[in-house]
């Protein structure tokens, strides 16, 4: 026993900044974003806090499933970007949508959603929960440095989200990790002790870019085709790749090394920007609500970030 997605939601906040915009705090332009990454505008946050965004795409959520917050056995959620240390995310969410279960957050950075997936899934297999709220939400312009035009450019803020049930259609997932704060990372303010000798890191994304896009492409392709092996099929039999949205240069790069046209991987990042967790929820919800998918067909989730981490599955819709 696993799950089937029951339902899906997502929030992205109401301001949206164009790349030409940009050019007023960083040497940039639109053509320079696009050629680079893809991305034409993104949603940033002015009022709405991440657990604004998540307790939006909650609601959502469960309003596509047909269920009310007082039948969830647990809700998990991952963010990088939260509004508190302590409390967790999932635990604001349960306030904030008047639900009474269990709830934590799974630290995984960009793959995180996949990592909280996988979390459901053991809880659905021991019997421990019939409905589960998966939430990822990023308010990332928060840990911006504006300055920086290598970064600044790339993220975007928005929230996603799942309601699982018990269910078969969890069918196969492969994860690797590689500690690593080199790459991508993004310290935590160090404090005010009288006593700390360490040096001070500016808390914002710190991102190796070549690093970054090489890792990402490498990670793409050897997790599709691990999970194409095990489960003896091919690309043709899958509907569609759900990638984290990073950069739409990584996305081409993979197809061509997969040999499989890029259209088969859904895109948006051209209007959200990078939403780290939440672009993978983000991305199934618009896909479940234009009618882009049916009951029965494959899709393979992938995503990389932070840790160094990444991971894919294999879902029945």
């Amino acid at each position: 026993m696993s799950f089937r997605i029951l339902g899906t939601g997502m929030f992205v906040p109401e301001r949206i900044v164009k790349n030409d915009e940009l050019s007023n705090y960083v040497d940039t332009n639109d053509e320079w974003i696009v050629q680079r990454v893809g991305i034409k505008e993104r949603r940033i946050a002015t009022h709405e806090t991440c657990t604004d965004m998540a307790a939006e795409a909650a609601k959502a959520a469960l309003d596509n499933a047909g269920i009310d917050a007082s039948d969830l056995d647990l809700i998990i959620a991952s963010t990088v970007s939260g509004d508190y240390a302590s409390p967790s995310l999932a635990c604001m969410v349960q306030k904030r949508i008047g639900a009474t279960c269990m709830a934590f957050d799974v630290s995984a950075a960009c793959s995180a959603f996949l990592f909280l997936l996988e979390t459901a899934a053991g809880y659905f297999a021991r019997g421990k929960a019939k409905k589960v709220l998966v939430v990822s939400s990023e308010r990332l312009s928060r840990i911006l440095d504006w300055s920086d035009r290598s970064t600044c450019v790339i993220f975007g803020d928005g929230a996603g989200a799942v309601v699982l049930e018990e269910g078969d259609n969890y069918i196969d997932a492969v994860f690797n990790v590689t500690g690593d704060n080199e790459v991508l990372k993004i310290p935590m303010y160090t404090g005010e002790s009288p006593f700390n000798t360490v040096e001070p890191e500016k808390p914002v994304i710190h991102m190796m870019g070549q690093e970054t896009f090489k890792y990402a492409v490498t990670s793409i392709c050897n997790d599709v085709k691990a999970l194409l092996e095990q489960n003896n099929l091919t690309l043709d039999d899958i509907k569609y790749i759900v990638p984290h949205q990073a950069n739409k240069r990584i996305i081409d790069m993979s197809a061509r090394r997969l040999g499989v046209p890029v259209e088969k991987f859904c895109l948006n990042i051209d209007r959200y920007g990078n939403t780290s967790s939440a672009s993978v929820p983000i991305v199934l919800d618009e896909l479940n609500r234009n009618g882009s998918l049916n009951r029965g067909d494959l899709l393979l989730l992938t995503a990389f970030g932070g840790g160094l981490s990444d991971a894919a599955c294999l879902i029945k819709w």
